[in-house]
């Protein structure tokens, strides 16, 4: 792990420290009353820590596959004591995120073959979705990349104007027209401009509403297909974008969108301000699509390329 930790910085991982704070205090608050007074794992520990898990939202069948290791390794060494379960659930916890996630990336990269690469965001409204745009966009052009947003959240007036206060914050351009404009357009107009600036890099927002399953499914379908009339392998990644302080809702927003859509890669936000951290181990695990974003703070450099080591080490440091 000390490789890694010199691959991400002091200060990132200061902030990451700093955003997991309450998750990791409440889990192991409760897990410090829960071992009170035992010697070593036992079924009253278990179920204890089951019971931790669910509440801290890791989700009920990602805690039941934790749960059936420890009891494995338990079983192998009848003196397991309670000061090695941390350890434990570390490691069990660590080997889950590494099913899914490569967790080995600490900057903000594109891949190498993809010109323009061509990012379509999806997720509900109020999950931080264009703040998540925004800083995404911040992120890749710190890294020396061209970026171009696609405003294509047609249904909301705000939404294109709260898109356009990023792109302005940020200093890039940005495709945008009408409220109640056709998204697939904007998505074909951003990609052509994209192509005639030479751009590295294209994010295109979406509507975010789940109100009919079939036409959000519909309306996605239609914006990609039309957004493959100019870059035939386009979008080269579909993020959806969670709200971690949900807790189970997030559950419940990702099953909706991967219906949908092709979800190929996930973001999950506003860490910093809850206890629910542990919904990033269920959802990765649930779902078996990467976490690549996670935001652990309000300012434009809190959004974290996510790093398995680091997160895990975060948690239970």
């Amino acid at each position: 792990m000390s490789f890694f930790k010199k691959l991400f910085s002091s200060e990132k991982k200061e902030t990451l420290d700093k955003g997991l704070e309450k998750s990791k205090t409440t889990f192991f608050s409760k897990l410090s009353k829960a071992v009170a007074g035992k010697s070593k794992v036992d079924d009253a520990v278990l179920d204890n820590l089951e019971e931790i898990l669910v509440s801290s939202d890791v989700g009920v069948d990602t805690t039941l596959k934790i749960i059936t290791r420890i009891e494995s390794r338990v079983a192998a060494d009848k003196y397991l004591g309670i000061q090695e379960l941390n350890k434990i659930l570390q490691e069990e916890i660590s080997g889950l995120l590494s099913e899914t996630n490569t967790g080995e990336a600490t900057e903000f990269v594109i891949p190498k073959d993809k010109k323009p690469y061509v990012l379509m965001v999806v997720g509900v409204n109020g999950v931080g979705k264009t703040t998540t745009i925004g800083k995404l966009a911040y992120q890749f052009k710190k890294a020396g990349y061209k970026v171009v947003l696609g405003a294509g959240d047609t249904f909301r007036a705000a939404a294109i104007d709260q898109l356009q206060i990023w792109a302005d914050r940020v200093g890039v351009p940005i495709v945008r027209q009408n409220m109640g404009s056709d998204p697939a357009s904007v998505a074909f107009d951003t990609l052509q401009s994209a192509v005639a600036q030479d751009a590295d890099v294209v994010i295109i927002d979406t509507a975010g509403r789940l109100h009919n399953k079939v036409n959000l499914m519909n309306e996605l379908t239609k914006v990609k297909r039309v957004m493959q009339k100019v870059i035939v392998d386009a979008p080269h990644d579909v993020l959806l974008v969670l709200d971690g302080s949900t807790g189970q809702n997030a559950f419940e927003q990702a099953k909706q969108f991967t219906a949908a859509t092709e979800v190929t890669c996930l973001a999950v936000t506003k860490l910093d301000g809850t206890a629910k951290g542990g919904v990033v181990i269920g959802i990765s695990d649930q779902f078996k699509i990467p976490v690549k974003y996670i935001g652990v703070g309000e300012g434009i450099e809190d959004l974290q390329v996510f790093n398995k080591h680091e997160f895990v080490d975060s948690f239970f440091k």
